[in-house]
C-alpha cells in the first residue's frame, strides 16, 4: 500500500493547442473548397440591383455587354451584326433557350435595347436581364 503525500499530488492538464490546430486546418479546408463551389456563366460585370430578381435554373445562353460596349456570347467576343446568327445556332441545339443579358450598369440604355431587339427576332429565345438582389 502506498501512502500519498498531498504535496506529491500531480494536477492533470489538458493541452488544447493541438485541438485548435486541427480545427483551424479543417476551417481553412472548408473555406478554400467553398471558393470553388460558386458557378458563374457570364463575364464579371457590375450588375444593377432589383428587389424582384430571381435565380433561374435552366439551360442558358449568356450575352454580356461590358462597360466599354464590348459584346460577348457565352464568354466569346462577338460583333453585333453576327449576334443573331450565333444565337440561332446556339438555340438550334436545344430548340428553346433562355438568353440572359448581363449588361454593366454603365452601358448606355440604347445599346441594351439594340441587343434586345436583335435577340427578340430569334425564334425560341426567351429574354431575361441579369440583376443582383437588393
Amino acid at each position: 500500500m502506498r501512502i500519498t503525500n498531498e504535496s506529491e499530488e500531480f494536477a492533470g492538464e489538458i493541452n488544447i493547442v493541438p485541438m485548435i490546430d486541427v480545427i483551424f486546418s479543417i476551417l481553412a479546408f472548408f473555406i478554400i473548397s467553398s471558393l470553388f463551389l460558386s458557378r458563374t456563366e457570364g463575364l464579371p460585370v457590375n450588375l444593377p440591383s432589383a428587389s424582384t430578381a430571381e435565380v433561374k435554373d435552366t439551360a442558358q445562353i449568356n450575352v454580356t455587354i461590358e462597360a466599354d460596349g464590348d459584346i460577348f456570347l457565352n464568354r466569346q467576343p462577338i460583333k453585333l451584326e453576327s449576334l443573331k446568327q450565333a444565337t440561332i445556332a446556339e438555340i438550334a441545339k436545344e430548340k428553346e433557350g433562355l438568353v440572359i443579358i448581363n449588361a454593366d450598369e454603365k452601358v448606355e440604355h440604347g445599346q441594351v435595347v439594340e441587343v434586345m431587339d436583335i435577340l427578340r427576332q430569334v425564334e425560341g429565345a426567351k429574354l431575361a436581364i441579369a440583376a443582383t438582389k437588393k
